[in-house]
């Protein structure tokens, strides 16, 4: 098991996928959403991490607020930066480990949103989330969204399952380690006739080991969302929203 898979997992067709699965639509809503949850105004101070290419971290800085990008990619710090120019936008862009972030009481809010949460075994969430806790002012908000909580992702795992985005299409086959509670995905993405695998690791925490986590850092956690629309979670959703507050 590669638990650092994901420094080699972003690149060519997977890239080319992720760029062409989330319409400027479903991006406006999820900015919607972070800028109220967050409540967000012009001149605050956000910190998106990891912020891949800049997909949301570029319109909040359109909105008025001053980001911050951080990733561990220096391909993805370079895309950010060169889509924030194309757009006539400034922010911050730097490539580092989201794990070990330089700041103290610098940022008003953050966010971790694309599912990034539970890339990470148990000791370096923790070191995560007390990286972001130390970066932010007290009583600054943070919001976190996964499809891989322990509530979320075992009452739906399925096997095998394929799927299409634009030309290319791709399998996952899901093996949960019940010993160490993680998913690993084999992902076998298919273009033009050619196949390229790929194999990631999703850790997986129960709601109770996360609220844990998230207090152990220093956070309340606030309130727990299934959708952006704002729905209530409950066991079984696919997907969670995590909004927390810096004690």
């Amino acid at each position: 098991m590669n638990d650092k898979w994901y420094e080699n997992f972003f690149k060519g067709i997977v890239l080319d996928m992720w760029r062409k699965a989330l319409p400027p639509e479903h991006t406006r809503a999820e900015l919607d959403f972070l800028t109220e949850k967050l409540g967000l105004t012009a001149g605050m101070s956000v910190l998106d991490v990891p912020c891949g290419a800049g997909r949301h971290g570029i319109e909040i800085a359109s909105r008025g607020m001053q980001v911050t990008g951080v990733d561990f990619s220096g391909e993805m710090i370079a895309e950010a930066r060169a889509n924030a120019a194309a757009a006539g936008v400034e922010a911050e862009w730097r490539e580092a480990d989201m794990r070990d972030l330089p700041w103290e009481g610098r940022f008003d809010a953050a966010y971790c949103f694309g599912n990034a949460f539970g890339y990470l075994d148990s000791s370096g969430t923790r070191a995560f989330l007390g990286a972001v806790g130390r970066a932010l002012k007290t009583g600054a908000k943070f919001i976190v969204d996964s499809g891989q909580i322990a509530e979320c992702v075992l009452p739906n795992l399925k096997e095998r399952e394929w799927a299409r985005v634009d030309d290319i299409y791709f399998l996952e086959e899901n093996r949960y380690d019940i010993e160490h509670s993680y998913v690993e995905t084999t992902y076998t993405f298919i273009r033009d006739g050619k196949a390229d695998s790929r194999v990631g690791i999703h850790w997986v925490y129960t709601i109770r080991e996360v609220r844990e986590m998230f207090d152990q850092a220093g956070f309340d956690v606030l309130s727990l969302y299934s959708s952006i629309s704002g729905d209530e979670f409950r066991p079984g959703s696919t997907y969670i929203i995590i909004i927390a507050r810096k004690r």
